[in-house]
């Protein structure tokens, strides 16, 4: 009797070990597909987030008189770039390579109009690397009712050439906000 007990759990234990060996990897592929999309998601919150701040301080640095131009260009244009690339991860080898960061691959744009300033981030990424979908050449994914530029667009990102992803925010025009002062209140 003792020793159909002990065959009975080490056929248990041998079941379950073989399950495990089995749906490991397929867990593991099923993370990684995961932790690129997690990756991309988190690129576009940082690339929202910086440039709102680059709009907000461009708004709030920048001048209207022509005199100042050059220090507007110059100096803070290259400041708030500095500071949206290390927010988005540039400076950091680990974070570049979650996101799929290219080297030099941050743009700030402004465009001065007579009533907006248009700020744009854009930012060029790798391929995702996946290569389990990069199996089969682009006409062969992208056929019959997935044939459309989606679908281009996406094995591009994931297979060959990554892509250049942007954020605009459009801010008014004008000086530095001058301080509020109730006026009984001067001396």
């Amino acid at each position: 009797m003792k020793l159909n007990i002990k065959n009975m759990i080490r056929l248990r234990v041998s079941q379950a070990m073989t399950e495990v060996v089995l749906l490991f990897p397929v867990f593991m592929i099923v993370m990684f597909f995961i932790a690129k999309i997690f990756a991309l998601l988190v690129l576009i919150q940082k690339m929202e987030i910086a440039a709102y701040y680059a709009a907000r301080r461009w708004q709030l640095e920048s001048h209207l008189n022509v005199k100042y131009y050059n220090w507007d260009e110059t100096y803070l244009k290259n400041s708030i770039k500095e500071k949206v690339a290390e927010y988005i991860g540039f400076n950091k080898n680990s974070v570049k390579r979650f996101l799929n960061l290219k080297d030099n691959g941050l743009e700030l744009e402004i465009t001065r109009t007579q009533v907006w300033n248009v700020v744009t981030i854009r930012v060029y990424t790798n391929p995702a690397g996946i290569k389990l979908l990069c199996k089969y050449p682009k006409t062969a994914v992208c056929v019959d009712r997935f044939y459309n530029q989606y679908c281009f667009a996406g094995y591009d990102y994931i297979c060959s050439t990554g892509k250049a992803l942007e954020v605009v925010k459009y801010v008014p025009n004008r000086d530095r906000p001058i301080a509020f002062v109730l006026p009984g209140l001067q001396k």
